[in-house]
């Protein structure tokens, strides 16, 4: 059995699962063969069963996420457990109309308008279970760090009891972060969270993360497996230390995440049950400091990091 204290730390995000397209590797032939409506809200409810089972308490979704939160919102109410933590994310919008081949999936806009309507919109499926809500996709030359109504609004959230933070993207996430985590309103900050990019690829956030973390932030770390790309197509060096243990490479990358002890949440993508129990397989993995350092060379660029993932096709 996985360590409790370890497995508490994981979330389940629902990008992979709440729309028939996306980014993943791997999701293609894990997903049902119709990606109606109805499957992939059974899929949803299959994957949140078998997370509960595991341990794992915590549900990350977002308005672009195609109908995760409202997939969300009736495994919840189904099932009613009480002690699930829900964080969804606000700024892109869904536009694929459900389709494989849709020229455009999501639209991103950090608006006061689009907040405002996003939140009412995750607020009338979700209710009151949302404890975080997050800026999707956040990057240094969005309008939202001059956008002092925004700001305010944002704030007011906070007051009411909602955690409100940002999610990072892009080769310059830790000027982001930094950045982000600075912005005040009324003397009080208006983020207390923040959910970036951290991976065996792609780590260049690591340090402010730390930093966010010693701060007092809730940092939560996403695209632990570089999309996929650390399980379908992973470098030699990361086989052969999941051979060493006798794991997927899947566990491997996000024992590496688990290591991290500013990582507060670690998020993982599947779109079975398979792939979730091969990745909660690494929240009961320890690497030594030679692991560590093994996997450490495996970094890239980070500007040759985006610009791969860019590059990756929805289907």
């Amino acid at each position: 059995m996985e360590p409790v204290d370890t497995v508490a730390r994981t979330a389940v995000g629902l990008a992979a699962i709440g729309r028939p397209a996306y980014i993943n590797l791997g999701r293609t032939a894990a997903l049902p063969a119709d990606r109606d409506v109805a499957a992939l809200r059974e899929r949803t409810f299959t994957v949140l069963d078998a997370a509960y089972a595991a341990g794992v308490r915590r549900v990350d979704a977002a308005r672009s996420y195609g109908r995760a939160e409202e997939f969300l919102a009736a495994w919840l109410a189904d099932r009613r457990p009480v002690d699930v933590v829900v964080s969804s994310k606000w700024g892109y919008a869904y536009v694929g109309d459900w389709r494989l081949d849709a020229e455009v999936h999501e639209v991103k806009e950090h608006s006061l308008a689009r907040f405002r309507v996003q939140w009412e919109q995750t607020r009338s499926l979700l209710g009151d279970a949302v404890s975080l809500y997050q800026v999707h996709s956040l990057t240094q030359d969005s309008p939202l760090f001059d956008d002092r109504a925004l700001l305010e609004a944002l704030a007011a959230l906070a007051e009411s009891g909602v955690r409100v933070g940002f999610s990072t993207s892009g080769p310059k996430q830790a000027d982001t972060v930094r950045r982000a985590l600075e912005l005040r309103v009324h003397g009080s900050p208006v983020f207390t969270a923040v959910q970036s990019t951290w991976n065996l690829l792609e780590p260049s956030v690591g340090q402010a993360l730390r930093e966010a973390h010693e701060a007092g932030a809730l940092v939560q770390v996403k695209e632990t497996l570089a999309n996929g790309r650390l399980a379908v197509d992973p470098p030699a060096a990361l086989v052969e230390v999941a051979r060493r243990h006798g794991v997927g490479s899947d566990a491997v990358a996000l024992a590496a995440v688990y290591a991290q002890p500013w990582a507060d949440v670690v998020l993982v993508g599947p779109a079975s049950t398979d792939q979730l129990r091969s990745n909660v397989a690494g929240a009961a993995l320890t690497l030594d400091a030679d692991a560590l350092a093994e996997l450490g060379e495996l970094a890239r660029a980070p500007e040759r990091y985006w610009a791969e993932r860019s590059a990756l096709a929805w289907r």
